[in-house]
């Protein structure tokens, strides 16, 4: 199964049968935003929230990035995933 879309890979993602790595889930997470959102403009969360401050620094590492290539690069990365988890 290969997804062609943002949506057929967001699906995609939640027929996975196994957890793929945090890496591999922050670079999903800000891909995804990155592609739907473009550039982070949020607020860095406070010191202690270590998932949200991973997830915002995860979507900055795209800065930059068009929300076509990053859609581009999620859809590489979900089917690539989805090869060693469905």
């Amino acid at each position: 199964m290969k997804a062609n879309t943002l949506e057929e890979a967001v699906a995609l993602t939640k027929k996975f049968t196994s957890r793929p790595s945090n890496e591999d889930l922050l670079k999903l997470y800000g891909l995804y935003k990155q592609a739907t959102e473009g550039d982070n403009e949020t607020e860095r969360p406070g010191g202690f929230d270590f998932k949200a401050a991973a997830k915002y620094n995860a979507w900055l590492n795209f800065k930059g990035l068009s929300k076509e290539e990053a859609a581009n690069q999620y859809l590489e990365l979900v089917n690539k995933l989805a090869e060693s988890h469905l």
